[in-house]
């Protein structure tokens, strides 16, 4: 740090403006509060000069898309005959949940996913007494299959390259907003006639635009959406979820992470040529396999200056959000037992181990001088291009020059972050309606474009009072910190903690529950005087110019990050695959351990360490993260405890890959998704493979577990030999037969 200031203390050169200096400086300072945030000590400044660090091939990663299928490659590497058709059938197979993917495992419609894929879904569908989270869903017979509501499934059918209609588009547009809003005009009429060409609505079918490096190209894809999804299986989860928080994002792991469902048509099952028929023998140590699904978001091609932002502000302040909401989730969980605070918990479980691991890969030297080496090289290209110079010569000075003007807003990004009701006090959520509906009216408008607002704010349900209460502590709390100086926070402050004045809110605020909110509703006692929409006046300028300013920067970075695909593209062509987009990709890798821990990570996980895991951590204070369900606990003579639970390989994942089909060179089943490794976490910014990987449940261990432990002869025999019966005892027979 000191290094740098002495730095800072000399004029700036006539290359270097002032903004690059200052954004050095930031970067220094924050480095110090990462290094106390995060508990990494010997965190060390990247310099884009270091020259002892060296790109990888394959750091932007190997997430291929359908659109450009990289059929030599696979032929070259695997020697496999990845033909138009192969990568058809492939495609064919695999599906989009709204969350997730999924695949078709049998020509009976039948799906297969992971059960944190499908958790909200059982949850729903629990009838008066069930708790099937607690003790799972299992059907024995077609007519037991429950209709799942919330659930779709999108198969991607149709490719078109729009790119140069979307260019076309915005010749001649001036300004960014120009810019933007002619795309967006060009993208919404490319689905509607996409979507009529499909049959248009109530077709069965839906387009979606999808954008690849940041607009380097575009491609509608249409997909058809079957809406009659049921639950077929599920196990307990204590299963799917063996080794809870303390297992996430490790490995070895234990757990049976899936979930079946099923697509009906017309009432029955739906028929299809298009899945992947199931491996009895798996995988083996060094075969190549693919993983097929929709990668949420990765930020690979972002500049090192993004990078660093990220690291100083953005990644870590989310990290400290998350770390707010588990406190307030796990007391909220203990207190009520309620089954949607569980699934809400493990979601912010999830997302603060996972920014845990960014804001650590972020701060780690060969992380960042891997990418400092990849954008030297990449600037280098461009230079010896004049054409190229000419067009992206400045793109990434511009990029770095716009994170300092980010960074001035940190404060308020932490107090504003994530306003959704996931993550929202209710009554928090009904004030920031009340006040946009309050001062609507107060600008004239009439009760008809009220009424929705109105609507709205009533319809907010009451959840359990302890996280309501936490969840509100927790945002003043976070006002006071970052904000505390602000005078519209301390007038509303006035001396008292963040409990005290949260405690005075759901006292006398009118907001504070569903029934008086509806009451004063009903008979106009609510006012901008009510103590719950008077703080959010109180923030409301400082929100609004906030907001302003952050989506100004952001078009701004979002032109930058177009160009910058597109410079991508033109420098690199095919060679690197374009960031993640949850759109679906083809990953390939193979099976593999890695040393970790002074010790090596085995390829495979098999039952024995299950009962080896529930056994050693029996009487320990943290015992519940491994206990087994009633079932499981003397298992049956015939069940062969070495048989592969969970196994890693070096495919590339992130996000949005949760129930991707592990597919062999003959697109069979040996694996199913549900994880990575600790060591994946940096993954949204670089790609590697020395110790990244990918975490399956094995197709062996899924069906062990559905003919031995759960005793469903239905699905057995339909995953092996895609033969379809009615019940248990059809399977029974069918089975005896043989």
């Amino acid at each position: 740090f000191e290094a740098e200031h002495q730095k800072s203390q000399r004029a700036p050169a006539p290359e270097e403006p002032q903004n690059m200096i200052q954004a050095r400086i930031l970067r220094a300072a924050a480095l110090l509060t990462v290094a106390a945030f995060t508990g990494v000590a010997d965190l060390q400044l990247v310099s884009a000069q270091d020259a002892e660090i060296r790109a990888g091939t394959y750091d932007n990663g190997k997430m291929w898309t359908f659109d450009y299928p990289p059929v030599e490659f696979f032929q070259s590497e695997y020697g496999i005959e990845a033909d138009e058709e192969w990568f058809e059938r492939a495609r064919l197979g695999a599906l989009r949940l709204p969350n997730c993917t999924a695949s078709f495992v049998s020509p009976n419609g039948l799906v297969m996913t992971n059960h944190h894929c499908a958790r909200d879904a059982i949850a729903q569908v629990s009838q008066e007494g069930e708790h099937l989270l607690d003790r799972g869903f299992y059907t024995s017979s077609l007519d037991d299959e429950r209709p799942a509501p919330m659930l779709w499934l999108d198969q991607l059918i149709a490719i078109d390259n729009v790119t140069e209609e979307v260019y076309a588009a915005m010749e001649g547009a001036q300004t960014i907003a120009e810019r933007a809003s002619a795309r967006d005009e060009a993208i919404s009429a490319i689905q509607e006639r996409k979507l009529n060409e499909a049959g248009g609505e109530g077709s069965g079918h839906v387009v979606q635009v999808v954008s690849l490096y940041s607009g380097g190209r575009y491609s509608a894809y249409t997909f058809r959406r079957y809406s009659d999804v049921r639950i077929v299986m599920a196990p307990e989860i204590a299963m799917g979820h063996f080794g809870g928080d303390h297992d996430n994002f490790t490995y070895p792991r234990y757990a049976l992470d899936m979930s079946f469902l099923r697509v009906y048509e017309n009432g029955e099952p739906y028929q299809t040529d298009n899945f992947f028929k199931w491996s009895v023998e798996g995988a083996q140590e060094g075969d190549p396999v693919f993983v097929l699904g929709n990668p949420g978001s990765t930020n690979r091609l972002e500049s090192v200056a993004q990078l660093e932002y990220r690291r100083d502000h953005s990644d870590r302040l989310i990290l400290q959000f998350f770390r707010n909401r588990l406190a307030a989730l796990r007391a909220a969980y203990k207190a009520t037992g309620d089954d949607q605070v569980r699934t809400t918990m493990l979601r912010a479980s999830n997302a603060e181990k996972l920014f845990t691991g960014r804001v650590k890969g972020l701060n780690d030297k060969n992380i960042m001088g891997r990418r400092a080496d990849s954008e030297r090289q990449f600037l280098a290209a461009i230079a010896a291009d004049p054409e190229l110079q000419a067009e992206y010569g400045t793109l990434i000075d511009d990029l770095a020059a716009l994170q300092p003007q980010k960074a001035e807003y940190s404060d308020e990004f932490a107090v504003f972050i994530y306003p959704t009701p996931t993550w929202t006090s209710n009554v928090l959520e009904r004030a920031l309606t009340a006040h946009a509906m309050l001062r609507r009216a107060a600008d004239g408008a009439s009760d008809e474009e009220i009424g929705p607002m109105r609507s709205q704010l009533t319809s907010i349900v009451d959840g359990p009072a302890s996280l309501d209460r936490s969840y509100l502590v927790g945002r003043i709390e976070l006002a006071q910190q970052h904000l505390g100086d602000e005078p519209a926070v301390a007038g509303y402050m006035a001396g008292r903690s963040a409990a005290e004045v949260a405690d005075d809110i759901l006292a006398n605020s009118v907001l504070a529950s569903a029934e008086r909110t509806a009451a004063a509703v009903e008979d106009g006692t609510l006012t901008m005087e009510d103590p719950a929409v008077s703080r959010v006046e109180a923030l409301a300028e400082l929100r609004a110019n906030f907001q302003s300013a952050f989506v100004g920067l952001g078009a701004q970075e979002a032109e930058l990050a177009s160009k910058r695909g597109r410079a991508q593209y033109d420098v690199y062509g095919l060679s690197i695959p374009p960031d993640a987009t949850f759109s679906l990709r083809i990953a390939d890798g193979v099976v593999k351990g890695y040393d970790y821990n002074g010790t090596e990570a085995p390829p495979y996980t098999t039952f024995y360490g299950l009962y080896d895991h529930y056994y050693s951590y029996r009487g320990s204070d943290i015992s519940e993260e491994w206990d087994l369900p009633e079932r499981w606990r003397n298992p049956p003579a015939e069940f062969d405890l070495t048989t592969p639970v969970n196994f890693v390989s070096t495919n590339d994942i992130i996000g949005g890959n949760s129930g991707s089909p592990v597919v062999n060179k003959d697109l069979e089943v040996v694996g199913l998704v549900f994880d990575g490794n600790i060591e994946s976490l940096p993954s949204a910014y670089i790609f590697t493979t020395d110790v990244n990987r990918a975490v399956s449940v094995d197709a062996r261990g899924i069906l062990e577990s559905l003919d031995s432990m759960y005793d469903m002869d239905r699905l057995v025999l339909e995953l092996t030999t895609g033969r379809l019966v009615r019940t248990e005892a059809e399977a029974d027979a069918a089975m005896m037969s043989q």
